[in-house]
């Protein structure tokens, strides 16, 4: 209820920001700036719908997706089956499988019809099938509560607030011989930019939301949590070894991810405290080790995860910890 309730307090931030910032540009610039207000407004949002449209292909490429059905791969595909099924969801997704060696899962569409839950082949070398479905609940999760939609229109907050910056900066380019219009264009541009760095953070913020209530989802449908805990162990260590290249090759999409995979040798070298017997897995008991308390997380990393779409490692664990 905490994590939906945050959820519900921030969209209703975002919106009340941007409200507000555009009764100021109103305010600013006077009848005469509507029309400005206006174009901003649409362009955004068409830009956005463009996204929007374009964004699942966009992951298909980038990830080189091949798409398979029950017959080509029965143990995969029953797998997502089973987990939509627990979660409730009425259509199946459609199961992707992604060459990549870069151990992860995502799940992407544009709406529960037309989503689809992918692997990479990497991750299938790495975990064993009881962690593999807790991550495959991860992802069956993000499609049952709508959040990729639920991130595109948060998304439409910092995207408005930006086209506006460069709307002014183009229009004060332009000169003009009303010296206090100028000015208040200016004035738009700067508060807009500000607004852009803060409203981005709040969708980063948005974003961390999503995956604690997707693990808390993978929970609900029947996975163990030291089965998720473990599954993002090892996917921090595989990721950790990934290329720079490949790394560069999926940073437009690593929202997508089950964890960051930039973020992923900082986050290790945190949780093999965890690991007390560095069996290379996460068991109950040292799941139940992080409940009590006996591993904290740095203020630094507390920190750190302001600037990222994924919860710091450690503090995801704590979380599955408690369910």
């Amino acid at each position: 209820m905490w994590l939906q309730a945050r959820m519900y307090m921030l969209v209703g931030l975002m919106f009340t920001i941007i409200l507000g910032f555009l009764l100021f540009v109103g305010a600013a610039l006077g009848y005469s700036g509507q029309s400005f207000i206006n174009y901003t407004v649409i362009a955004s949002l068409g830009m956005l719908f463009v996204q929007y449209l374009i964004g699942p292909k966009t992951v298909e490429s980038s990830m080189k997706v091949r798409y398979v059905t029950e017959n080509e791969d029965p143990n995969l595909y029953r797998m997502v089956e089973e987990q939509a099924r627990k979660a409730g969801l009425k259509t199946v997704p459609k199961v992707g499988i992604s060459p990549t060696p870069m151990p992860n899962a995502f799940a992407f569409g544009k709406s529960k019809g037309d989503a689809r839950v992918c692997v990479t082949q990497g991750i299938r070398n790495l975990l064993s099938e009881d962690e593999l479905k807790a991550v495959i609940g991860h992802e069956i999760s993000h499609v049952k509560h709508s959040d990729m939609a639920i991130i595109t229109l948060l998304s439409a907050v910092p995207m408005i607030a930006y086209y506006m910056y460069i709307s002014s900066m183009y229009s004060g380019s332009m000169g003009s011989s009303n010296n206090r219009n100028s000015g208040s264009t200016a004035i738009v541009g700067i508060l807009a930019l500000v607004i852009y760095f803060i409203t981005n953070l709040l969708v980063m913020y948005g974003s961390r939301i999503r995956e604690y209530y997707a693990d808390k989802g993978s929970a609900e449908i029947g996975n163990e949590p030291h089965q998720l805990a473990s599954a993002l162990y090892k996917l921090t260590y595989g990721t950790a070894k990934t290329s720079k290249a490949e790394l560069q090759r999926v940073e437009g999409i690593k929202a997508f991810f089950v964890n960051d995979p930039t973020k992923a040798r900082g986050d290790f070298n945190e949780i093999t405290e965890v690991d007390r017997d560095m069996n290379g897995i996460i068991d109950r008991n040292e799941l139940e080790a992080v409940r009590r308390g006996e591993v904290r997380v740095g203020a630094s990393a507390s920190v750190m995860e302001l600037m990222s779409t994924h919860p710091n490692m450690l503090k995801r664990i704590k979380h599955l910890s408690k369910l």
